[in-house]
């Protein structure tokens, strides 16, 4: 970290927000900008490899349900490309750039490792394989996604915070519509066996998504006032509420 970063460290540690990029140092607005291109890149994949379940889904209502995801997670990204504007980003270049419905090989699991092109989390390069699984999916990285949203809805930058409750929240919505829709599921036939094997499949994925326990990043992150809650914390939180949410479905997580 700069000396150049000294005045703007201490004005983040007497709880000030920082209102536009004017007021950023060079070290602060690449870290701003990385957690920004990581959040849009996620959210374009996630919905890209969304679209497909859509006619896959059992019933009409499901349809309308998946339709709605996808439709918000495209919103997400929007509003977090409104942000990057101010970054000299060209969103609509930058909406082209990658072939956000890409998707690598079931088979294969990237851990924390990561690759080139976009900047998704890696739990978005692997398919689906039918509708149980991307609702069993949707149920998991929902409830990550939501708590690891929740870090940034009281971080230093006033215009992150300013959009970023809503889309916590919708986030939130969005594993809770999994819950249900995996639960129905279930109760229309589909077996706890090919649940559980879901469950098996994304549980480690989707626990990866909340990176290293020693990650060096998440200090300096915490010193800028972008995160708060060290990662093992996050992944503890998520593993709690989701070991619940599964037994009630008469389900858990084996890994």
């Amino acid at each position: 970290m700069s000396k150049t970063d000294d005045a703007l460290l201490a004005r983040i540690a007497n709880n000030e927000k920082l209102m536009s990029t004017d007021e950023l140092t060079p070290g602060y607005r690449g870290e701003l900008r990385r957690l920004l291109v990581a959040f849009v890149d996620s959210e374009l994949a996630g919905a890209a490899g969304f679209v497909d379940t859509i006619n896959k889904a059992p019933g009409m209502r499901e349809r309308c349900t998946a339709a709605r995801i996808v439709s918000e997670k495209f919103d997400h990204a929007q509003q977090a490309l409104t942000l990057l504007e101010d970054f000299s980003v060209n969103t609509d270049l930058y909406v082209q750039s990658h072939p956000w419905d890409a998707r690598l090989s079931r088979t294969i699991d990237l851990g924390n490792r990561r690759i080139g092109g976009d900047k998704r989390l890696n739990v978005f390069h692997y398919p689906f394989e039918g509708w149980l699984d991307s609702v069993v999916m949707n149920m998991l990285m929902g409830l990550a996604s939501s708590i690891q949203l929740e870090e940034l809805t009281h971080c230093s930058y006033a215009p992150l915070v300013a959009v970023m409750g809503e889309i916590a929240a919708r986030e939130a919505e969005h594993a809770e519509l999994g819950r249900k829709g995996l639960q129905k599921a279930i109760e229309n036939g589909y077996s706890l066996e090919a649940a559980q094997a879901s469950v098996d499949y994304w549980y480690p994925r989707v626990a990866a998504t909340f990176g290293k326990s020693d990650s060096q990043r998440f200090e300096q992150d915490k010193a800028y006032g972008l995160r708060k809650t060290a990662n093992a914390d996050l992944l503890a939180k998520w593993e709690s509420r989701m070991a619940e949410q599964l037994a009630r479905i008469g389900l858990e997580a084996r890994c």
